[in-house]
Protein backbone atom coordinates (compact mmCIF):
# COMPACT_ATOMS: atom_id res chain seq x y z
CA UNK A 1 0.00 0.00 0.00
CA UNK A 2 1.13 3.65 -0.87
CA UNK A 3 0.78 6.28 2.06
CA UNK A 4 -2.54 7.91 0.69
CA UNK A 5 -4.21 4.55 0.87
CA UNK A 6 -2.68 3.86 4.32
CA UNK A 7 -4.33 7.34 5.36
CA UNK A 8 -7.48 6.88 4.18
CA UNK A 9 -7.58 2.90 5.57
CA UNK A 10 -7.14 4.55 9.27
CA UNK A 11 -9.55 7.25 8.68
CA UNK A 12 -12.02 5.00 8.04
CA UNK A 13 -10.71 2.33 10.40
CA UNK A 14 -11.18 5.55 13.22
CA UNK A 15 -14.24 6.68 12.26
CA UNK A 16 -15.98 3.09 12.81
CA UNK A 17 -14.52 2.62 16.08
CA UNK A 18 -16.02 5.86 17.14
CA UNK A 19 -19.38 5.46 15.48
CA UNK A 20 -19.83 1.88 17.62
CA UNK A 21 -17.90 3.68 20.53
CA UNK A 22 -21.42 6.41 20.43
CA UNK A 23 -24.00 3.99 20.17
CA UNK A 24 -23.35 1.45 22.74
CA UNK A 25 -23.13 4.80 25.04
CA UNK A 26 -26.41 5.62 23.94
CA UNK A 27 -27.99 2.53 24.82
CA UNK A 28 -26.17 2.29 28.39
CA UNK A 29 -28.03 6.00 29.37
CA UNK A 30 -31.01 4.75 27.97
CA UNK A 31 -31.18 1.27 30.08
CA UNK A 32 -29.91 3.80 33.64
CA UNK A 33 -33.09 6.12 32.34
CA UNK A 34 -35.10 3.06 32.58
CA UNK A 35 -33.78 1.53 35.34
CA UNK A 36 -33.83 3.95 38.03
CA UNK A 37 -36.23 5.83 40.36
CA UNK A 38 -37.30 9.37 38.61
CA UNK A 39 -36.39 12.10 40.82
CA UNK A 40 -38.46 14.56 38.88
CA UNK A 41 -41.87 12.73 40.40
CA UNK A 42 -40.61 12.88 43.77
CA UNK A 43 -40.56 16.81 43.75
CA UNK A 44 -44.21 17.54 43.51
CA UNK A 45 -45.36 14.99 46.29
CA UNK A 46 -42.68 17.12 48.43
CA UNK A 47 -44.34 20.23 47.15
CA UNK A 48 -47.93 19.24 48.15
CA UNK A 49 -47.29 17.88 51.63
CA UNK A 50 -45.38 21.29 52.21
CA UNK A 51 -48.36 23.39 50.94
CA UNK A 52 -50.75 20.68 53.01
CA UNK A 53 -48.64 21.74 56.40
CA UNK A 54 -48.95 25.65 55.61
CA UNK A 55 -52.83 25.19 55.16
CA UNK A 56 -53.76 23.54 58.64
CA UNK A 57 -50.49 24.99 60.67
CA UNK A 58 -52.01 22.94 63.76
CA UNK A 59 -51.38 19.81 62.61
CA UNK A 60 -47.95 18.80 63.91
CA UNK A 61 -45.18 18.46 61.06
CA UNK A 62 -43.42 15.51 60.42
CA UNK A 63 -40.49 14.58 58.09
CA UNK A 64 -41.32 13.04 54.57
CA UNK A 65 -40.69 9.42 54.94
CA UNK A 66 -41.52 7.63 51.60
CA UNK A 67 -44.59 7.58 48.96
CA UNK A 68 -46.59 5.45 52.03
CA UNK A 69 -46.81 7.98 54.29
CA UNK A 70 -48.24 10.84 52.12
CA UNK A 71 -51.80 10.07 52.13
CA UNK A 72 -51.80 9.55 55.64
CA UNK A 73 -50.88 12.93 56.53
CA UNK A 74 -52.99 14.64 53.94
CA UNK A 75 -55.82 12.56 55.24
CA UNK A 76 -55.44 13.70 58.90
CA UNK A 77 -55.10 17.17 57.79
CA UNK A 78 -58.37 17.18 55.67
CA UNK A 79 -60.38 15.51 59.37
CA UNK A 80 -58.86 18.30 61.93
CA UNK A 81 -60.99 20.84 63.25
CA UNK A 82 -61.36 23.15 66.07
CA UNK A 83 -63.40 22.06 68.80
CA UNK A 84 -63.66 23.65 72.15
CA UNK A 85 -66.61 23.22 74.75
CA UNK A 86 -67.50 27.55 74.52
CA UNK A 87 -67.76 27.03 70.93
CA UNK A 88 -71.57 28.02 69.14
CA UNK A 89 -70.11 27.68 65.75
CA UNK A 90 -67.81 28.38 62.84
CA UNK A 91 -68.91 31.14 60.56
CA UNK A 92 -67.08 29.56 56.86
CA UNK A 93 -67.44 31.25 53.52
CA UNK A 94 -64.51 32.86 52.93
CA UNK A 95 -61.93 32.13 50.20
CA UNK A 96 -59.38 33.92 51.75
CA UNK A 97 -57.81 35.35 55.39
CA UNK A 98 -60.24 37.28 57.12
CA UNK A 99 -58.89 40.50 58.18
CA UNK A 100 -61.32 42.42 60.58
CA UNK A 101 -64.56 42.17 60.95
CA UNK A 102 -67.58 44.27 62.66
CA UNK A 103 -71.06 44.03 64.02
CA UNK A 104 -73.98 46.30 63.23
CA UNK A 105 -75.63 48.86 66.02
CA UNK A 106 -78.50 46.95 65.72
CA UNK A 107 -77.56 44.10 66.49
CA UNK A 108 -78.72 41.86 63.13
CA UNK A 109 -75.47 41.83 61.33
CA UNK A 110 -71.89 40.39 61.50
CA UNK A 111 -69.28 41.79 58.14
CA UNK A 112 -65.98 40.02 57.36
CA UNK A 113 -63.69 41.69 55.30
CA UNK A 114 -61.43 39.22 53.74
CA UNK A 115 -58.13 38.85 50.94
CA UNK A 116 -60.24 37.24 48.94
CA UNK A 117 -61.81 41.04 47.68
CA UNK A 118 -65.09 40.11 49.48
CA UNK A 119 -67.25 41.62 52.28
CA UNK A 120 -69.55 38.70 53.87
CA UNK A 121 -72.69 39.69 56.31
CA UNK A 122 -73.36 36.43 58.52
CA UNK A 123 -76.74 37.20 60.40
CA UNK A 124 -76.73 36.92 64.30
CA UNK A 125 -80.11 35.00 64.20
CA UNK A 126 -78.33 31.98 62.61
CA UNK A 127 -75.50 31.58 64.71
CA UNK A 128 -77.45 28.63 66.41
CA UNK A 129 -78.16 26.78 63.33
CA UNK A 130 -76.03 24.58 61.09
CA UNK A 131 -76.32 26.62 58.01
CA UNK A 132 -75.13 30.23 57.67
CA UNK A 133 -76.93 32.54 55.10
CA UNK A 134 -74.79 35.31 53.67
CA UNK A 135 -74.62 38.57 52.00
CA UNK A 136 -71.86 39.13 49.78
CA UNK A 137 -70.36 42.88 48.81
CA UNK A 138 -66.97 42.59 46.62
CA UNK A 139 -64.20 45.01 46.66
CA UNK A 140 -63.42 45.36 42.95
CA UNK A 141 -59.75 45.17 42.10
CA UNK A 142 -58.53 45.34 45.46
CA UNK A 143 -59.33 44.11 49.49
CA UNK A 144 -60.51 45.67 52.63
CA UNK A 145 -57.97 45.41 55.65
CA UNK A 146 -60.88 47.20 57.77
CA UNK A 147 -63.91 47.11 58.04
CA UNK A 148 -66.72 49.34 59.83
CA UNK A 149 -70.82 49.70 60.21
CA UNK A 150 -72.66 52.54 59.74
CA UNK A 151 -74.95 53.47 62.91
CA UNK A 152 -77.84 52.88 60.80
CA UNK A 153 -76.79 49.27 59.77
CA UNK A 154 -77.37 50.21 56.09
CA UNK A 155 -73.88 50.89 54.88
CA UNK A 156 -70.33 49.98 55.80
CA UNK A 157 -66.97 51.71 54.69
CA UNK A 158 -64.14 49.29 54.01
CA UNK A 159 -60.59 50.53 54.27
CA UNK A 160 -58.84 49.11 50.90
CA UNK A 161 -55.66 47.78 50.88
CA UNK A 162 -53.51 48.43 47.38
CA UNK A 163 -55.54 51.98 47.07
CA UNK A 164 -55.06 53.45 50.81
CA UNK A 165 -58.53 54.66 51.00
CA UNK A 166 -61.79 54.57 52.50
CA UNK A 167 -64.99 53.06 50.47
CA UNK A 168 -68.57 53.91 51.70
CA UNK A 169 -70.80 50.46 50.46
CA UNK A 170 -74.48 51.00 50.66
CA UNK A 171 -76.87 48.39 51.06
CA UNK A 172 -79.91 48.71 49.29
CA UNK A 173 -83.05 45.86 49.73
CA UNK A 174 -85.05 44.66 47.51
CA UNK A 175 -88.80 43.16 48.32
CA UNK A 176 -89.20 39.34 48.49
CA UNK A 177 -86.18 38.50 51.15
CA UNK A 178 -83.67 38.17 48.40
CA UNK A 179 -79.93 39.73 49.26
CA UNK A 180 -79.93 43.39 48.87
CA UNK A 181 -78.06 45.26 46.38
CA UNK A 182 -74.44 46.14 47.68
CA UNK A 183 -72.74 48.93 45.70
CA UNK A 184 -70.02 51.44 46.32
CA UNK A 185 -71.71 55.18 46.79
CA UNK A 186 -70.13 57.27 44.97
CA UNK A 187 -68.00 59.54 47.49
CA UNK A 188 -64.18 60.27 47.61
CA UNK A 189 -61.73 60.49 50.53
CA UNK A 190 -58.36 61.33 50.06
CA UNK A 191 -55.98 58.58 50.27
CA UNK A 192 -53.94 57.75 53.11
CA UNK A 193 -49.82 58.61 53.10
CA UNK A 194 -49.15 55.73 55.66
CA UNK A 195 -50.61 52.35 56.30
CA UNK A 196 -53.87 52.35 58.69
CA UNK A 197 -54.24 50.67 61.80
CA UNK A 198 -58.11 51.54 62.66
CA UNK A 199 -60.99 52.57 60.75
CA UNK A 200 -64.37 53.25 63.02
CA UNK A 201 -67.69 54.90 62.42
CA UNK A 202 -68.72 56.74 65.45
CA UNK A 203 -72.15 55.53 66.99
CA UNK A 204 -73.70 59.05 66.37
CA UNK A 205 -73.14 59.27 62.88
CA UNK A 206 -71.32 62.52 62.62
CA UNK A 207 -67.98 61.20 61.95
CA UNK A 208 -65.71 58.79 61.22
CA UNK A 209 -61.88 57.86 62.11
CA UNK A 210 -58.53 56.49 60.71
CA UNK A 211 -55.21 56.27 62.40
CA UNK A 212 -52.29 55.40 60.64
CA UNK A 213 -49.14 53.39 62.10
CA UNK A 214 -46.89 56.90 62.16
CA UNK A 215 -48.40 59.63 63.68
CA UNK A 216 -51.52 61.03 62.48
CA UNK A 217 -54.82 60.46 63.33
CA UNK A 218 -58.07 61.80 61.04
CA UNK A 219 -61.73 62.59 61.49
CA UNK A 220 -64.12 62.53 58.84
CA UNK A 221 -67.25 63.50 57.38
CA UNK A 222 -69.63 61.02 55.74
CA UNK A 223 -69.54 63.14 52.89
CA UNK A 224 -64.99 62.41 52.36
CA UNK A 225 -64.50 65.85 53.72
CA UNK A 226 -61.66 65.93 56.53
CA UNK A 227 -62.32 67.95 59.55
CA UNK A 228 -59.14 67.74 61.68
CA UNK A 229 -56.38 65.79 61.38
CA UNK A 230 -53.74 66.01 64.50
CA UNK A 231 -50.55 64.63 65.78
CA UNK A 232 -50.80 61.67 67.92
CA UNK A 233 -47.57 62.29 69.96
CA UNK A 234 -47.03 58.70 70.05
CA UNK A 235 -43.01 58.90 68.79
CA UNK A 236 -44.18 58.14 65.08
CA UNK A 237 -45.53 54.73 66.22
CA UNK A 238 -49.13 54.23 66.37
CA UNK A 239 -50.35 50.81 67.97
CA UNK A 240 -53.87 51.22 68.66
CA UNK A 241 -56.72 53.46 67.77
CA UNK A 242 -60.72 53.27 68.56
CA UNK A 243 -63.58 55.62 69.18
CA UNK A 244 -65.50 55.23 72.35
CA UNK A 245 -69.08 53.49 71.88
CA UNK A 246 -70.94 56.35 73.23
CA UNK A 247 -69.09 58.22 70.03
CA UNK A 248 -68.16 60.92 71.92
CA UNK A 249 -64.46 59.99 72.30
CA UNK A 250 -61.25 59.09 70.45
CA UNK A 251 -58.37 57.02 72.00
CA UNK A 252 -55.11 56.66 70.77
CA UNK A 253 -51.90 54.45 72.29
CA UNK A 254 -48.29 53.56 70.24
CA UNK A 255 -44.98 53.69 71.65
CA UNK A 256 -45.24 56.05 74.35
CA UNK A 257 -46.90 54.79 77.82
CA UNK A 258 -50.04 56.82 77.71
CA UNK A 259 -53.01 56.16 76.20
CA UNK A 260 -54.33 59.74 74.90
CA UNK A 261 -57.75 60.66 74.92
CA UNK A 262 -59.68 63.22 73.10
CA UNK A 263 -63.39 64.70 72.59
CA UNK A 264 -65.04 65.11 69.00
CA UNK A 265 -67.07 68.43 69.28
CA UNK A 266 -69.70 69.20 67.35
CA UNK A 267 -72.64 72.41 68.10
CA UNK A 268 -76.01 71.83 68.61
CA UNK A 269 -76.99 71.42 64.84
CA UNK A 270 -74.52 68.98 63.77
CA UNK A 271 -71.43 70.74 63.00
CA UNK A 272 -67.52 70.28 63.38
CA UNK A 273 -65.83 72.74 65.91
CA UNK A 274 -62.89 70.90 67.19
CA UNK A 275 -60.97 67.75 69.05
CA UNK A 276 -59.09 68.26 72.02
CA UNK A 277 -57.61 66.20 74.62
CA UNK A 278 -59.75 64.83 77.55
CA UNK A 279 -57.52 62.52 79.81
CA UNK A 280 -55.13 60.28 79.76
CA UNK A 281 -54.48 56.71 81.16
CA UNK A 282 -51.50 56.66 82.65
CA UNK A 283 -48.57 54.06 84.83
CA UNK A 284 -47.05 51.43 82.15
CA UNK A 285 -43.70 51.55 81.85
CA UNK A 286 -43.47 51.21 77.90
CA UNK A 287 -45.68 51.63 74.83
CA UNK A 288 -49.15 50.64 74.56
CA UNK A 289 -50.42 47.75 72.13
CA UNK A 290 -54.09 48.22 72.84
CA UNK A 291 -56.97 49.53 75.19
CA UNK A 292 -60.69 49.53 75.09
CA UNK A 293 -63.68 51.08 76.61
CA UNK A 294 -66.98 49.68 77.94
CA UNK A 295 -69.64 50.41 76.08
CA UNK A 296 -70.73 53.69 78.09
CA UNK A 297 -67.16 54.87 78.39
CA UNK A 298 -66.71 54.69 82.21
CA UNK A 299 -64.52 51.85 82.21
CA UNK A 300 -61.62 51.36 80.13
CA UNK A 301 -58.34 48.62 79.87
CA UNK A 302 -54.74 49.13 78.63
CA UNK A 303 -52.65 46.41 77.60
CA UNK A 304 -48.69 47.16 77.79
CA UNK A 305 -45.21 46.23 76.44
CA UNK A 306 -44.35 45.85 79.88
CA UNK A 307 -46.76 42.99 80.22
CA UNK A 308 -48.78 44.50 82.36
CA UNK A 309 -52.64 44.85 81.78
CA UNK A 310 -54.53 47.67 83.90
CA UNK A 311 -58.36 48.33 84.65
CA UNK A 312 -59.30 51.95 84.93
CA UNK A 313 -62.21 54.16 86.55
CA UNK A 314 -63.15 56.63 83.70
CA UNK A 315 -66.14 57.58 85.09
CA UNK A 316 -64.96 61.25 85.64
CA UNK A 317 -65.65 64.70 85.23
CA UNK A 318 -62.27 65.65 82.99
CA UNK A 319 -63.16 68.65 82.76
CA UNK A 320 -62.51 69.81 86.52
CA UNK A 321 -59.52 68.46 86.39
CA UNK A 322 -60.77 64.86 87.29
CA UNK A 323 -57.77 61.88 86.37
CA UNK A 324 -58.64 58.38 85.65
CA UNK A 325 -58.39 56.12 88.65
CA UNK A 326 -57.06 52.87 88.69
CA UNK A 327 -59.04 49.79 89.72
CA UNK A 328 -56.50 46.70 88.84
CA UNK A 329 -53.08 45.77 87.44
CA UNK A 330 -51.51 42.55 86.48
CA UNK A 331 -48.61 40.83 85.62
CA UNK A 332 -49.25 38.15 82.51
CA UNK A 333 -45.65 36.80 83.22
CA UNK A 334 -45.23 37.05 79.47
CA UNK A 335 -41.87 37.22 77.73
CA UNK A 336 -42.07 40.77 75.06
CA UNK A 337 -41.91 38.34 72.32
CA UNK A 338 -44.86 37.11 72.83
CA UNK A 339 -46.63 40.29 72.45
CA UNK A 340 -44.63 42.03 70.15
CA UNK A 341 -46.31 41.15 66.70
CA UNK A 342 -50.02 42.13 67.49
CA UNK A 343 -52.58 42.56 70.43
CA UNK A 344 -56.41 42.63 70.67
CA UNK A 345 -57.83 44.00 73.80
CA UNK A 346 -61.69 43.75 74.40
CA UNK A 347 -63.17 45.08 77.24
CA UNK A 348 -66.98 43.56 76.92
CA UNK A 349 -70.12 46.23 77.22
CA UNK A 350 -71.06 45.03 80.42
CA UNK A 351 -67.80 45.62 81.97
CA UNK A 352 -67.54 42.08 82.95
CA UNK A 353 -64.99 40.19 81.05
CA UNK A 354 -62.49 41.07 78.82
CA UNK A 355 -60.83 39.25 75.97
CA UNK A 356 -56.83 39.38 75.14
CA UNK A 357 -55.48 38.10 72.14
CA UNK A 358 -51.93 37.63 71.07
CA UNK A 359 -50.63 35.31 68.23
CA UNK A 360 -53.27 32.05 68.16
CA UNK A 361 -53.97 32.60 71.92
CA UNK A 362 -57.39 33.62 73.65
CA UNK A 363 -57.13 34.97 77.42
CA UNK A 364 -59.91 35.80 79.23
CA UNK A 365 -59.94 38.03 82.46
CA UNK A 366 -62.41 39.15 84.85
CA UNK A 367 -63.19 42.73 84.46
CA UNK A 368 -63.67 43.37 88.55
CA UNK A 369 -60.04 42.57 88.89
CA UNK A 370 -58.29 41.18 86.45
CA UNK A 371 -58.45 37.44 87.88
CA UNK A 372 -57.76 35.15 85.02
CA UNK A 373 -61.28 33.41 83.68
CA UNK A 374 -59.48 31.00 81.36
CA UNK A 375 -57.07 30.56 77.76
CA UNK A 376 -58.33 29.24 74.58
CA UNK A 377 -55.01 28.02 72.51
CA UNK A 378 -54.57 27.62 68.63
CA UNK A 379 -57.76 29.46 67.80
CA UNK A 380 -56.83 29.50 64.66
CA UNK A 381 -54.68 28.35 62.12
CA UNK A 382 -52.98 31.91 61.57
CA UNK A 383 -52.45 35.04 64.44
CA UNK A 384 -56.15 35.93 65.77
CA UNK A 385 -56.83 39.41 63.45
CA UNK A 386 -59.96 40.72 65.26
CA UNK A 387 -62.13 40.08 68.65
CA UNK A 388 -65.00 41.32 69.10
CA UNK A 389 -67.85 41.05 71.90
CA UNK A 390 -71.40 41.59 71.13
CA UNK A 391 -73.44 43.97 72.54
CA UNK A 392 -75.02 42.04 75.38
CA UNK A 393 -71.75 40.65 76.17
CA UNK A 394 -73.12 37.01 75.04
CA UNK A 395 -70.95 36.08 72.27
CA UNK A 396 -67.13 36.63 71.45
CA UNK A 397 -66.70 36.33 67.89
CA UNK A 398 -63.04 35.73 66.24
CA UNK A 399 -61.08 35.90 63.31
CA UNK A 400 -57.23 34.65 62.09
CA UNK A 401 -57.78 32.72 59.44
CA UNK A 402 -60.67 31.95 56.19
CA UNK A 403 -63.11 31.42 59.10
CA UNK A 404 -65.04 33.36 61.94
CA UNK A 405 -65.35 31.44 65.49
CA UNK A 406 -68.44 32.29 67.43
CA UNK A 407 -67.87 31.59 71.79
CA UNK A 408 -70.41 31.73 74.16
CA UNK A 409 -68.96 34.24 76.81
CA UNK A 410 -68.80 31.70 79.43
CA UNK A 411 -66.17 34.04 81.70
CA UNK A 412 -68.27 36.47 81.36
CA UNK A 413 -71.69 34.60 81.87
CA UNK A 414 -69.34 33.03 85.50
CA UNK A 415 -68.08 36.98 86.45
CA UNK A 416 -71.96 37.70 85.97
CA UNK A 417 -73.51 35.41 88.55
CA UNK A 418 -70.03 36.57 90.77
CA UNK A 419 -70.98 39.99 90.57
CA UNK A 420 -74.75 39.34 91.50
CA UNK A 421 -74.38 37.75 94.36
CA UNK A 422 -71.68 40.28 95.71
CA UNK A 423 -74.62 42.77 95.07
CA UNK A 424 -76.98 40.50 96.58
CA UNK A 425 -74.99 40.51 100.09
CA UNK A 426 -75.19 44.32 100.43
CA UNK A 427 -78.75 44.88 99.47
CA UNK A 428 -81.08 46.02 102.20
CA UNK A 429 -84.41 46.50 100.43
CA UNK A 430 -86.76 43.21 99.86
CA UNK A 431 -88.00 44.61 96.11
CA UNK A 432 -84.09 44.57 95.11
CA UNK A 433 -83.48 41.87 96.65
CA UNK A 434 -85.61 39.60 95.12
CA UNK A 435 -85.24 41.34 91.90
CA UNK A 436 -81.25 40.02 92.20
CA UNK A 437 -82.04 36.35 92.93
CA UNK A 438 -84.27 36.36 89.78
CA UNK A 439 -81.61 37.35 87.40
CA UNK A 440 -78.84 35.41 89.63
CA UNK A 441 -81.42 31.95 88.88
CA UNK A 442 -81.63 32.95 85.13
CA UNK A 443 -78.07 33.35 85.47
CA UNK A 444 -77.46 29.78 86.51
CA UNK A 445 -79.84 28.37 84.46
CA UNK A 446 -77.92 29.78 81.09
CA UNK A 447 -74.86 28.40 82.83
CA UNK A 448 -76.03 25.25 83.61
CA UNK A 449 -77.52 25.07 79.61
CA UNK A 450 -74.62 25.91 78.27
CA UNK A 451 -71.86 24.12 80.35
CA UNK A 452 -73.50 21.56 82.96
CA UNK A 453 -72.30 23.59 85.67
Amino acid sequence: MNDLQILLLTIILGSTFALIFYIRRLFQQKEELIGSPSQPQQEPQEEEEEATCLDDRSTTELPVQGKKKAPQRNKATKTTSFSHPWLLTNLKGHSGRVLDLSLSANGKYIASTSEDRSVLIWFFKDLSSKEHKTWRGNVEFDHGIKVSWSPDSKAYVVHKATANQIQVYKMIKKDGGVPPNISAAPIEFQPLKFDVIALEFSSNGKFMMTCTDKSTLTIWSLKGDKLEEIETYHMNINYCAKISPCGRFVGTSGFTPDVEIYEVKFTKTGEFTKIHRAFSLTGHNSGVYAFDFNSDSSRMVSISKDGKIRLFDTNIEYAKGQDPSLIASRSLGLEESALQNGVLLRLSPNSRSIALAFQKELHFFSGTDLKPLGVIEEVHSDPLTQVYFDAESKYLITSGDKHLRVFHNIPGLRETIRDLEAKLKETNTATKKELLESQIREARSNLKSLTGE
